[in-house]
């Protein structure tokens, strides 16, 4: 059964931000988990060899916050149809993510949602977008 919505979606409306408080033994946790060991994630030295003021939050760290933030605004992952997302800019160890989104468009059965993570009040750090089976009835 797909499940769809807990209520009745409308173009504009924003979703319920999702929120992560970055740190280095959940980065270190989440690289380990997903075979991502690069330096520039754990390894401050290393990090600013390769042009950056500190470790980086990984690529994967900021789908799966996307992936959250639309599977609660389906009402549960069997509602989520596809995200997908592109960094933007550097997510550095220790800050505060919070992911964001709206409605864009209804059709087919089928919202699609704009998404945005930020670290603060700074630039984005990822934007992506998503698409969650709509205000329908659940399919068998």
């Amino acid at each position: 059964m797909t499940t769809a919505p807990s209520h009745h979606a409308e173009v504009g409306q924003r979703i319920e931000p999702v929120v992560l408080q970055t740190d280095p033994v959940r980065l270190l946790r989440f690289g380990a988990a997903t075979h991502n060991a690069h330096r520039i994630h754990y390894d401050p030295e290393y990090a600013r060899i390769e042009g950056l003021d500190a470790p980086v939050v990984m690529a994967q760290l900021h789908g799966a916050l996307f992936y959250r933030a639309v599977a609660i605004f389906a009402g549960g992952p069997r509602g989520v149809v596809s995200v997908g997302w592109r960094n933007r800019g550097p997510a550095y160890v220790g800050c505060e993510l919070v992911v964001t989104g709206v409605v864009r468009e209804i059709a087919d059965g089928l919202v699609t949602l704009d998404l945005e993570e930020r670290c603060g009040d700074g630039p984005p750090c990822a934007v992506g977008e998503a698409v969650v089976v709509g205000n329908a009835n659940p399919v068998c």
